[in-house]
C-alpha cells in the first residue's frame, strides 16, 4: 500500500508539472505576439449562399505596427498595438488584446453596438486562454476562448466569436451586422500570422442569415525597431492616460451586465472623444483622478439609458 501511495504521490506530482510547463509555454507564444512589425492585411469574399450576392472588391493594405506589453502576471497579459505611419512621424493607439487565463466570464458580442457578460464554467474554460480584443478606444470588441497547441514546432490558438464590422467596412457597408470570426492564430519563423475564416451574418429577431464568407489573413513580420523611435517616444507620454482608462473601462464592465453604447454624442464618434482628452491630459500634465474623471463622464455619455 505504501508503495502504490508513493507511485501516486509522484504521478500526480508529474501532472501538476506538465500542467505548469503547459501554461509557461502558453505565456511564451503569447508574449512573442509583442514586438516591432512589418503587417500586411489581405481580405477576400469567397462565397455567398445567394446566387445573385455581388462580391465586394478584395481588400489589402499594409502598415508597421508596435505591439507593446503593458502587464504580464502569472494569469494575465496586456498587449497593446500601435500605428506607425508616414514613417515614424505619425502614431495612432490601434487595438488592444489581454490575455487571460481560466477567465470566469466573457462579454460577448450581440449586434447593434451591444455586449453581454455571459458566465462560464470551469468545464468551458480549463486549459484555455480569454482573449479579449478591444477598439482604440478601448471599448469592447470581441473576446474569445480557446486552447494554445503547441505540437511538432507549431505554437497554435484557435478560437470562434461575434464581432461588429471590421473597421474596413464599418463604415461602407450596413447588408451585415455581425462578423463571426474564424480565428486561428500562430506563431511563424520571422513573427505571427493571423489567419481568419470569417462569416458575414445578418441578425435579427428571427435567427441569423449568412451573407458571405471572407478568408482573412493578417501577416506580422519582425522588421528593425530603430524606425519607431518616435512611436516610443509618443508612447511614454501617453502610457499614463491610457493606464486610467483602462481601469475606469474596468470599472464599467464590472458594474454592468449589458453594454450597450450609442454611436454618437454631439455628432463625435467615441474615439475622437478619447483622443482629444489623451491629448490633452498630456499636454496639461493631468492628474490620474482628474484623468479618470474625464474618461468616466464621456464612457457614462455613450453608454446606452436601459
Amino acid at each position: 500500500m505504501k508503495k502504490i501511495n508513493t507511485l501516486f504521490a509522484l504521478l500526480v506530482i508529474a501532472l501538476a508539472a506538465n500542467a505548469q510547463n503547459k501554461i509557461d509555454q502558453d505565456r511564451e507564444a503569447i508574449k512573442a505576439l509583442a514586438g516591432f512589425y512589418k503587417v500586411t492585411f489581405n481580405y477576400a469574399e469567397t462565397f455567398s449562399p445567394d446566387d445573385d450576392y455581388k462580391f465586394h472588391d478584395r481588400h489589402r493594405s499594409s502598415a508597421k505596427e508596435w505591439a507593446v506589453i503593458l502587464e504580464d502576471s502569472p494569469k494575465k497579459i496586456v498587449i497593446q498595438h500601435l500605428l506607425v505611419m508616414r514613417g515614424d512621424s505619425m502614431i495612432i493607439k490601434h487595438w488592444r488584446e489581454d490575455w487571460t487565463y481560466e477567465d470566469p466570464s466573457i462579454l460577448v458580442f450581440d449586434k447593434e453596438d451591444t455586449w453581454k457578460n455571459v458566465t462560464l464554467s470551469p468545464a468551458e474554460t480549463k486549459g484555455k486562454w480569454t482573449q479579449k480584443v478591444y477598439q482604440v478606444d478601448d471599448s469592447p470588441r470581441y473576446q474569445a476562448i480557446g486552447t494554445w497547441v503547441h505540437v511538432d514546432g507549431r505554437h497554435q490558438w484557435q478560437s470562434n466569436a461575434d464581432s461588429p464590422l471590421p473597421r474596413r467596412e464599418h463604415s461602407e457597408r450596413n447588408d451585415y451586422n455581425v462578423l463571426n470570426r474564424g480565428n486561428n492564430l500562430y506563431l511563424t519563423k520571422d513573427g505571427w500570422m493571423f489567419e481568419q475564416d470569417n462569416k458575414k451574418v445578418i441578425r435579427s429577431a428571427n435567427g441569423d442569415k449568412l451573407l458571405a464568407m471572407e478568408k482573412g489573413l493578417e501577416q506580422f513580420v519582425k522588421t528593425d525597431p530603430k524606425s519607431f523611435g518616435y512611436a516610443q517616444t509618443w508612447w511614454k507620454q501617453q502610457e499614463n492616460f491610457w493606464k486610467d482608462a483602462r481601469a475606469t473601462w474596468d470599472d464599467v464592465f464590472a458594474t454592468n451586465k449589458i453594454i450597450k453604447l450609442v454611436p454618437k454624442v454631439d455628432n463625435k464618434l467615441l474615439y475622437e472623444q478619447f483622443f482629444a482628452l489623451g491629448n490633452q491630459s498630456v499636454k496639461e500634465n493631468w492628474s490620474s483622478e482628474k484623468n479618470k474623471e474625464g474618461i468616466k463622464k464621456i464612457i457614462l455619455s455613450y453608454l446606452a439609458k436601459s
